[in-house]
């Protein structure tokens, strides 16, 4: 059963394999997963590649079986009843969905009927939804000629084509200019205040800590930390010094004198080092006398609250890659 019966999404326990190869251990892909999303909220899944977010994702969109372990989206057994589940979501892969050689308006008329909808109900619920993503003066041109906000601006509509309770987003803004993803961005406001729930996968961490009322962090298959994006940064006590140094071996380098100057927490991501302070207006002049002595040149250092990259390295252990 569900472990919350307000739940919109739940999944509890996941434990899938693939296999490596003859004569080699089968990859696990989850291992115990467990995570919940409640209806009307925001969801971000974050995690390096490999770590189950995509295997969780199709779990709960149908796309795969688990070995073990149950899902639930809206109420319904995934395992049990998929075609109910995949009447009450939305997809929105990072591989376009739209015809390209079909109009906006024909891509989602096409997809309204291949939902059950009559041409009369085809035709009106993309003209609303061309409305609603500002697509109208566009509508009939071919999706190929669209730009990457308004190609992507297409995809999520037809994914709302079917008036899903559930949007699944993986990785929706990715290649986006900053204007076509601040609209993306308001348009999932909008939807959680239709009572949508979004479940986002992203590499985007602004971008969680933006729109997501809950972040669960994936690393080997498992949740490794969960919570309000808030709730997860006020946990990481101090604030946060960054330094830069000459080059990623003077970084690796400065971890040592970095501790002895107070510090706690170092991590290394290039050239530059990240580490926590208490009390970071004093520990800073005790960096750069710690640094100096050790014979490495600092270029700059910051000092920041904590922020949601703070909670990934934290749990992670090293800082999240952004796609391309």
């Amino acid at each position: 059963m569900p472990t919350s019966s307000m739940a919109a999404v739940t999944a509890v326990d996941l434990v899938k394999t693939y296999p490596r190869g003859r004569g080699k251990p089968r990859v696990r892909a989850l291992d115990g997963l467990t995570v919940e999303a409640a209806p009307g909220s925001v969801l971000a899944l974050l995690g390096p590649n490999g770590a189950g977010k995509s295997t969780t994702v199709r779990v709960l969109t149908t796309l795969s079986r688990p070995d073990s372990g149950t899902a639930y989206v809206s109420g319904i057994d995934v395992l049990a009843h998929p075609d109910a589940v995949r009447r009450t979501i939305g997809a929105v892969w990072q591989k376009a969905s739209s015809d390209p050689m079909a109009t906006g308006r024909e891509n989602l008329e096409l997809a309204a009927r291949i939902q059950g909808a009559s041409t009369a109900a085809a035709r009106a619920r993309a003209r609303e939804l061309l409305t609603r993503f500002d697509l109208t003066a566009d509508a009939d041109r071919l999706a190929r000629t669209y730009s990457g906000g308004m190609a992507r601006k297409l995809d999520v509509a037809i994914g709302l084509v079917h008036h899903p309770r559930v949007l699944f987003l993986d990785e929706p803004t990715t290649g986006l200019d900053p204007q076509a993803r601040a609209q993306l961005w308001r348009e999932i406001g909008r939807l959680t205040g239709d009572g949508v729930t979004i479940l986002l996968t992203t590499h985007y961490l602004d971008e969680a800590d933006r729109l997501a009322d809950r972040v669960a962090i994936v690393d080997r298959g498992r949740i490794v930390v969960e919570g309000p994006p808030e709730q997860l940064k006020s946990e990481l006590h101090g604030d946060t010094v960054q330094v830069e140094l000459s080059s990623p071996e003077a970084a690796t380098s400065a971890t040592q004198a970095l501790a002895t100057a107070g510090l706690r927490e170092a991590a290394v991501e290039g050239s530059r080092v990240r580490a926590r302070a208490d009390r970071p207006a004093t520990a800073v002049p005790a960096v750069l006398a710690a640094l100096e002595a050790a014979g490495l040149t600092v270029t700059a250092v910051s000092v920041a609250r904590p922020s949601l990259d703070d909670v990934y390295l934290r749990h992670v252990g090293r800082a999240m890659e952004v796609s391309a």
